[in-house]
């Protein structure tokens, strides 16, 4: 979330293009749900441009907002992580992978079954969707994108999930009192560190390619 349709926009199409950047640089087949990460980001803050421009409400856009918010990330984080984990790691991340496919169930059922509206407040949107058992649902979400990272057993992706933690809190305080909202700038920066997580995963130059046919 941004302050604004001009910041998310511009938020948006400059954490799209990092994420542009990180699916070229790709090498391995595995590294690419993380490194689109930033492209899911940036396709969200540009959502979040069109729920301004639309003065809230449950339309279109407030939906495809929810849904990449909601059921979306809380699978492919893990999903991703999961696909670029070491072999010793992978069987704790069995744990937030199970939690956020529960958790992208019941999410899509709610908003499957609830709707979702939304509402500028100054600075802020605010986003309303019945949820049953919201603590669980947070805690279950929570485990699969945050818990993911700090699982992962990659530094670069521990110091992602850490950076995430921190960024979610000052962000959601912020946002709690009707300030401004500034998840677009943490974003940003989370995109950039995924960016050079994805050039440290780079082949290395020098190491021979396998060549099939002249």
């Amino acid at each position: 979330m941004c302050f604004s349709a001009t910041a998310d926009l511009v938020a948006g199409c400059g954490i799209a293009a990092v994420g542009v950047a990180c699916v070229a640089r790709t090498r391995r087949a595995a590294d690419l749900p993380m490194a689109a990460l930033p492209l899911i980001l940036g396709g969200h803050q540009i959502v979040e441009s069109l729920v301004w421009r639309s003065g809230g409400g449950s339309g279109p856009a407030t939906v495809a907002w929810a849904a990449i918010a909601l059921p979306l990330l809380a699978v492919w984080v893990p999903v991703a992580v999961l696909c670029v984990a070491p072999p010793n790691a992978r069987r704790r991340l069995m744990i937030p992978l199970v939690a956020g496919i529960v958790t992208a169930a019941v999410l899509s059922y709610c908003l499957a079954t609830h709707g979702v509206t939304a509402e500028i407040r100054g600075h802020t949107v605010g986003y309303a969707v019945s949820l049953p058992a919201s603590e669980l649902l947070v805690a279950g979400y929570l485990l699969a994108t945050i818990g993911s990272l700090l699982l992962s057993g990659d530094r670069h992706l521990r110091v992602l999930g850490i950076l995430v933690t921190v960024g979610a809190a000052t962000c959601w305080a912020l946002w709690k009192a009707e300030f401004i909202s500034t998840w677009c700038a943490f974003a940003a920066v989370c995109s950039l560190v995924l960016y050079g997580w994805v050039r440290g995963r780079a082949v290395p130059a020098g190491v021979p390619r396998v060549s099939v046919g002249r």
